[in-house]
């Protein structure tokens, strides 16, 4: 099965399938909706996730792995999807299959349900519904580099903040205070505002208390120097495989979990499982648009891109059926006029016939002896 691809060639030279885990509340957004579910603009994620999927132009197979209490609105948002592609002359959307399926409790036993419906695809792609405004270059970068060798791929970002690692402790009872004979130590006031100074490892938080014997104190964490950002990366997706490969990984997580072994921890995303067979994990380059709508904060970032990108379609779309109708009317003129001087040649012909019989009527006499 092969399609429009990019830069002028097919890039469906393998089956490739993209699976879109949907689940995950959406509550910290404001919805009482799966976050696949909930809009930018006017559409949901799973929505825009499907159109990126669609127009990159990688895909042969998506499976949509869906809450099954959502499972209908799901098939619902696909079926819309397919229908608005049909109509779209330059949707790729052709002869591509695209399915939703009940997912599991989490993302990855989501994925190994998905994986059942991928049917004989050379590579697959898993994208977070939640990273919706990915563009399609990304896609492209990801399978471009599975097809070219490598056996696991993810888009990366470099780190920009300092990063920290952290350690949760109990704090530290002190009872120290100020020579200023401010505080009464036969009050029982409770801790005081929390005050750091270095120990060996690093920064550590200090809970002054006013109590003598404290039952309890908070915790607090405590930060241990910087790691070099320079070497860390912001892993986004699609994360790209191939199909063997990531049935590997899955089945490998699967004995893992029925060991209890020290390997059966939970993954936070495929690469990780497939990381644990040995395999290396290739970065290519992501995209800072490829946010994940998680917070509020994110919502407003996604509205703003999502309303931006809506009205270069539009303004595109409005450009393209302009151009048509320009090129249809011109091609009409052309013809209009082609036909003007072929009929205008005829009836030239057909006069200097009859003016060349008006001057030689006796030539048309001898034709008929």
């Amino acid at each position: 099965m092969r399609g429009r691809g990019h830069s002028g060639r097919s890039a469906r030279v393998l089956n490739i399938c993209v699976i879109v885990p949907a689940a995950g509340s959406g509550t910290r957004l404001g919805s009482a909706d799966p976050k696949a579910l909930v809009r930018l603009n006017g559409k949901s994620l799973l929505a825009r996730s499907l159109e990126t999927i669609i127009s990159s132009g990688v895909a042969s197979t998506i499976v949509v792995a869906a809450p099954e209490e959502f499972l209908t609105r799901a098939r619902n948002e696909i079926d819309s999807i397919a229908e608005s592609g049909a109509k779209d002359s330059e949707s790729s959307i052709s002869g591509m299959r695209i399915t939703a399926v009940a997912g599991g409790q989490d993302r990855i036993e989501s994925v190994q349900l998905a994986l059942k419906y991928a049917g004989d695809a050379d590579i697959v792609l898993v994208h977070d519904a939640a990273r919706a405004l990915t563009p399609s270059e990304v896609f492209r970068r990801v399978a471009d580099a599975v097809s070219a060798g490598a056996e696991a791929v993810v888009p990366v970002l470099p780190m920009t903040d300092t990063v920290r690692r952290v350690e949760s402790r109990p704090a530290v009872n002190s009872d120290h205070h100020p020579a200023t004979n401010d505080h009464h130590p036969t009050m029982n006031d409770g801790p005081r505002a929390p005050r750091s100074q270095p120990d060996a490892d690093g920064w550590q938080v200090v809970v002054e208390s006013g109590a003598e014997n404290d039952q309890k104190l908070p915790t607090v964490e405590v930060l241990h120097g910087d790691l070099d950002r320079s070497r860390l990366r912001r892993v986004q997706t699609p994360q790209g495989f191939t199909a063997s490969t990531l049935r590997r990984a899955h089945e490998r997580y699967e004995d893992d979990l029925a060991a209890s072994e020290p390997g059966s921890l939970a993954a936070t995303d495929d690469a990780g499982l497939v990381e644990r067979l040995g395999i290396e994990v290739v970065a290519v380059d992501g995209d800072e648009e490829a946010l994940k709508i998680t917070y509020p904060l994110d919502l407003v970032l996604g509205e703003h891109i999502a309303t931006k990108r809506d009205a270069e379609t539009t303004r595109d779309a409005t450009k393209r059926n302009t151009e048509t109708t320009r090129d249809a009317t011109q091609r009409n003129a052309e013809t209009t006029r082609d036909a003007t001087q072929q009929e205008s040649a005829t009836l030239d012909a057909q006069a200097t016939l009859d003016e060349g019989e008006k001057q030689n009527p006796a030539s048309e006499g001898e034709q008929r002896r």
